[in-house]
């Protein structure tokens, strides 16, 4: 049996890759994984049982245990909507350090194969196109500067009214990069056949637009 077509598009922390798959999986009508999210949803559950970052099995065995849906943009965990709780900065840094954990990724491996659906999916994180959809028909690597990711972070937080200091934004950006660059499990990196999206100087739509022709390319 033929499996749907994905999408996979991967990048470092604020690189845009969220904006750009959400908007490029409306455009076709596909589904949409943002599987960032799933870390951020066991670091969230984590914090609120107290779980230690370091215990590894008991991560992984949480992970297996949420129930997690994605419905009109907004993201419920246990039928609780956390669209906004998961999104804070401190839960961020939280699943960075939780997805090191080859127990918590394995637990969450199952979890991201299910959004693969008809008509089709663009998936977004760290290793969809490296490690869970290595078959994908489109493979990218979404990337800009350290110095532009954070510029947009900071007025991503202060549009919101969230106080920020954009040094202290790159610095967290950095750590996150070479952590996720050097974990031992599923790094950040580019994988083979994947094309590299540079979107320092590009605005969303022309991001959006470039995913859009590379995708017809390949299916033409």
């Amino acid at each position: 049996m033929k499996l749907p077509p994905v999408i996979a598009i991967d990048g470092p922390t604020a690189s845009g890759k969220g904006t750009v798959a959400s908007l490029v999986a409306e455009k076709l009508g596909f589904h949409y994984l943002d599987s960032g999210a799933l870390y951020r949803l066991v670091a969230l559950a984590s914090e609120k049982q107290g779980t230690d970052l370091q215990n590894a099995s008991e991560l992984g065995i949480l992970a297996k245990r949420l129930v997690i849906s994605f419905k009109n943009g907004q993201i419920l965990l246990n039928s609780e909507n956390v669209t906004q709780a998961i999104r804070d900065e401190n839960i961020g840094l939280r699943a960075s350090v939780i997805a090191v954990h080859p127990e918590v990724r394995q637990a969450l491996v199952g979890v991201q194969h299910g959004f693969r659906l008809v008509p089709g999916l663009v998936a977004d994180g760290r290793d969809m196109a490296s490690v869970i959809f290595p078959d994908a028909v489109l493979k990218i690597f979404l990337t800009a500067t350290a110095q532009a990711r954070a510029e947009r972070r900071y007025k991503q937080l202060i549009a919101k009214g969230i106080p920020a200091k954009l040094d202290d934004l790159l610095h967290d950006l950095q750590e996150r990069d070479a952590r996720d660059s050097s974990r031992g499990t599923a790094p950040l990196l580019v994988a083979d056949g994947a094309k590299v999206l540079e979107t320092s100087e590009l605005s969303i739509d022309q991001a959006v637009k470039t995913v859009l022709d590379w995708y017809q390319s390949k299916t033409a």
